[in-house]
């Protein structure tokens, strides 16, 4: 599928350029910036005209809601630059679905679709120099919005400003990572904002995933909130394991988030015929599949990390360690499933590539 540009977004170039800046050998993920960001400005109860200006720091109010309230969002995604030279926005109409369901949940207004889309579209061709050639590299996009309002009161914001900024990135984990599984912090419970892609999820999880570290671990592997007894979701990314010859995955809820790499390997996995299996996963399953040989690999998967091998859970302070499926794995067949649409060697047949023109 085809972006074509349906309104002009007014931009003011940034001269000069900063591509030189980078050190492509060497590309940290969030370290470097386009030259440019997209911002629009929700202020007297309606979105104003957005515009493309050079990247920058913002001017807030030290009393601005979102730095007191926490009414902050995001999404994140990918731009691709696929064999044939052109460049690739992978799914972003299922991300703006999912910024609809965060803004809605924070009582944020609806960024406006041809605001998100277009811009995407216009900042993405106007950077394209900054979008990496080499495959496993890629062009994150970051789609976000803050309450603004000047006001120390706990209410609903009455200003916002939507933004969009980009930055080129390598590989998230270079090698598989290790994850505790958490029976003590939550990170989302029943009723609350696990589903939604709010700030205030992430920065709860920072003591516990800290702690997790200084043990050895990469990341934290969360468990369901009222009894620690069911895997839910690791710290950046939806999880799968493979038991039994079949791909499994906790359902999701609203204290899980809707990945849309998880909704493209379920895809993927069932076109070509692997088991599928959407149910809870418990702990106890997970330390008798271990004693029987019955778990093969585990793995997770989101935008930043697309698909992660997971070399090692730690499960009640004795840590499990999984097979070395290499490339034989289902994880990396998936892996490379995906890459093959996204880069342009196989038919987009979900049409999840949105081509910039």
């Amino acid at each position: 599928m085809t972006l074509t540009t349906s309104f002009h977004i007014p931009v003011q170039r940034a001269y000069p350029s900063r591509l030189h800046e980078v050190d492509w050998e060497n590309l940290e993920f969030g370290k470097y910036f386009t030259d440019h960001m997209l911002i629009c400005d929700f202020t007297d109860g309606q979105w104003q005209d957005p515009q493309i200006i050079p990247f920058g720091d913002f001017r807030l109010s030290p009393v601005s809601l979102a730095l007191h309230y926490g009414q902050t969002i995001f999404e994140g995604m990918k731009a691709f630059r696929m064999d044939d030279g052109a460049i690739n926005i992978f799914r972003p109409e299922r991300h703006y679905d999912r910024m609809v369901l965060s803004s809605e949940r924070m009582c944020m207004p609806v960024p406006p679709r041809e605001v998100f889309i277009e811009g995407l579209h216009q900042l993405v061709d106007l950077d394209r120099n900054w979008v990496p050639g080499e495959e496993g590299s890629t062009l994150y996009l970051r789609p976000f919005m803050i309450a603004t309002e000047a006001r120390l009161r706990v209410k609903v914001s009455d200003s916002y400003r939507f933004a969009i900024v980009a930055t080129p990135t390598g590989k998230y984990f270079e090698k598989p990572v290790s994850v505790k599984v958490e029976r003590d912090f939550v990170r989302a419970a029943r009723g609350g904002t696990g589903y939604a892609k709010c700030g205030g999820n992430y920065g709860a999880s920072m003591y516990p995933t800290q702690k997790a570290r200084e043990e050895g671990y990469d990341q934290v592997l969360w468990t369901d909130g009222s009894t620690h007894r069911y895997i839910e979701e690791s710290g950046a990314m939806n999880v799968f394991f493979v038991l039994d010859g079949t791909l499994v995955t906790p359902p999701l809820s609203d204290s899980i988030l809707d990945g849309v790499t998880r909704d493209s390997l379920l895809k993927l996995a069932r076109r070509q015929g692997v088991p599928v299996a959407e149910r809870p996963v418990d702990v106890e399953e997970l330390k008798e599949a271990f004693k029987k040989g019955a778990i093969t690999e585990a793995f997770g998967a989101g935008t930043a990390a697309v698909i992660s091998p997971i070399g090692v859970i730690g499960i009640d302070g004795k840590d499990y360690t999984l097979p070395q499926s290499g490339t034989k794995g289902i994880g990396a067949q998936l892996k490379d499933a995906l890459d093959n649409i996204r880069y342009g060697r196989e038919a987009d047949t979900e049409e999840w590539n949105f081509i910039v023109k």
